[in-house]
């Protein structure tokens, strides 16, 4: 028996403004899938992954294309590639099994009972100044991350160390070292206790890593998108992050986790901007991940309601009416 679909697309506002090193967001679009059968519906949200030239219409034109013809999460692998509008729908059955077994989604994934996880803070690429006041004022939080943009990073990175002289940090480099010398760049960083580099080079252009002697561990974000990209990545990162909104959804971010782990690869969590609907069901992935980066809906003016609870970086998990 197939599901009814329905999808449509939610604008929420950012606190102040978002920046990386490829632009600044105000605003994020994302879009809300709903499954419903027996009575029971099930919700998912994704963000679409810019990058990769998707949009929130063509996310939804994705979802509303399959009109009724979904029957179950492994029949979702097949319909429709990775991506946002795989993530959306594979999330929205996730709730929808839950809810009709009457049992936490955490249950269903045969995992132990869901715990607070530490999320990373992000403080968006600014000047230094900017960087070290926003790190001061995030302090008291455990763990932060930078975003970096190829020059002046080491200045970046001392600043924020000022402001936040006991938190972890790890950075963000949105491959903007591609043609610097990345074990170099690495090693300037050392002595400000950075403990992980995602995302160096460009995506595409990891041969660039080949030889390279990181002295602190690299991430594979842009580049790791799915398990087919696993192979290339062996020897050049020690780490991938995994987004569900990339490898299309919870389903294939366990999968991912797994075949990572037996390579050897240690486990990042990540997200995009989106709401605590789009962020409950990651948390389920990042239980055990060496990091985890989950502080999109942290970022937002506001959120929905029963909105994931963060205390002192902590990030509790989800209360069934929002998720799961």
């Amino acid at each position: 028996m197939s599901f009814c679909i329905a999808a449509r697309i939610e604008r929420w506002p950012v606190r102040g403004a978002f920046t990386i090193a490829r632009g600044a967001k105000t605003h994020v679009d994302v879009v809300v899938a709903e499954v419903s059968r027996d009575g029971i519906t099930g919700r998912g949200e994704a963000t679409p992954i810019y990058y990769h030239g998707e949009t929130a219409e063509t996310v939804l034109a994705a979802i509303e294309a399959l009109g009724s013809d979904l029957l179950s999460r492994a029949h979702l692998q097949h319909r429709l590639p990775r991506g946002a509008a795989r993530n959306a729908l594979d999330c929205a059955l996730w709730d929808w099994e839950a809810k009709h077994a009457g049992r936490p989604a955490w249950s269903l994934a045969g995992l132990p009972e869901s715990q607070p996880l530490t999320t990373a803070f992000t403080i968006s690429l600014g000047e230094p100044d900017r960087m070290e006041a926003d790190a001061r004022a995030a302090a008291h939080l455990p763990l932060l991350k930078l975003k970096l943009a190829g020059e002046g990073d080491e200045a970046r990175v001392a600043a924020v160390r000022r402001g936040a002289p006991n938190a972890r940090l790890i950075v963000d480099a949105n491959e903007a070292w591609t043609g610097h010398d990345v074990a170099a760049e690495a090693a300037r960083l050392l002595p400000f206790g950075v403990e992980l580099i995602e995302q160096p080079v460009k995506a595409g252009e990891d041969h660039c890593l080949d030889g390279v002697r990181s002295p602190i561990p690299l991430a594979a974000d842009e580049s790791c998108q799915d398990r087919s990209d696993l192979p290339r990545l062996a020897g050049r990162y020690q780490a991938v992050n995994i987004k569900l909104d990339k490898c299309g959804g919870l389903t294939e971010a366990f999968a991912l986790a797994d075949e990572a782990k037996a390579m050897g690869l240690e486990i990042m969590v990540g997200c995009m901007l989106a709401t605590s609907l789009g962020i409950a069901p990651a948390m389920l992935a990042a239980q055990g991940a060496r990091w985890v980066d989950l502080d999109g809906a942290l970022l937002l003016a506001e959120d929905r309601p029963h909105a994931l609870q963060q205390n002192g970086g902590r990030l509790a998990p989800p209360a069934a009416e929002l998720w799961g």
